[in-house]
């Protein structure tokens, strides 16, 4: 098998904002071959703002394509014993970026404006995110403490934040995977964060019910150089 690299890029300043999602809205998503991973009884899903950066496809980095920020709701799934996130749709600033990853991995992507403001001071990181879409802004904001720390591996932070799988459904209908390899990422302890999500405009009208729903919990990731890997 392959272990040719897609892509390479930073992954940084993640907000992971996590919330319980009624089952029957995820369902019809989840690729062949994959279930549904529950935490507490619960299936989960995260809306997902980030920095991406510096990034190579197939060893290239592509002028005006390496930096921008993501913003992207992703729910957890198991496919014979290997965690993993599947996408319900991401956000990206180019146009191209969002057509190729539709056209050649049928990956939910859309192009939209985006916005990323990340301040690193000597206590505290604050990074803010928002996507304008169906003629309004969306965004998240998180303040985390410095240092960063490693949660234990059987906590919340540890099992929203590190996956080495991702998978989806070709046009064929057939099972997608990829490899995602970094080192454990460490979260800053938030101190505070605020969202303003409109979900049925973002995902279409079926999440209206998640409106006004809070987060179970927020992590703020460090992040680090991550590795993609195709598989067969």
């Amino acid at each position: 098998m392959s272990r040719r690299t897609f892509l390479t890029a930073r992954w940084q300043n993640l907000i992971l904002a996590n919330f319980a999602i009624p089952e029957e809205l995820l369902r019809p998503l989840v690729p062949p071959g994959c279930e549904l991973d529950r935490r507490d009884g619960a299936c989960w899903g995260s809306l997902v703002g980030f920095q991406f950066l510096g990034t190579r496809v197939l060893g290239i980095g592509w002028p005006g394509f390496r930096n921008f920020p993501e913003w992207n709701l992703r729910f957890y799934v198991s496919h014979q014993g290997q965690r993993g996130v599947c996408f319900v749709r991401e956000f990206v600033p180019q146009w191209t970026v969002a057509t190729l990853a539709r056209a050649i991995y049928n990956e939910p992507y859309r192009a939209a404006s985006l916005s990323m403001a990340v301040a690193d001071l000597s206590d505290t990181l604050t990074a803010h995110y928002a996507v304008k879409w169906q003629g309004r802004v969306h965004s998240l904001c998180a303040v985390g403490a410095k240092p960063a720390v490693h949660p234990a591996p059987d906590s919340s932070e540890h099992w929203f934040k590190e996956h080495a799988w991702g998978f989806g459904t070709s046009r064929g209908g057939k099972l997608i995977r990829y490899e995602v390899n970094h080192p454990e990422w460490g979260v800053y302890p938030v101190r505070e964060f605020t969202f303003d999500v409109d979900w049925a405009a973002l995902y279409g009208p079926e999440w209206a019910p998640m409106n006004g729903v809070q987060p179970a919990s927020v992590v703020l990731a460090a992040g680090s150089a991550v590795a993609v890997f195709p598989k067969g």
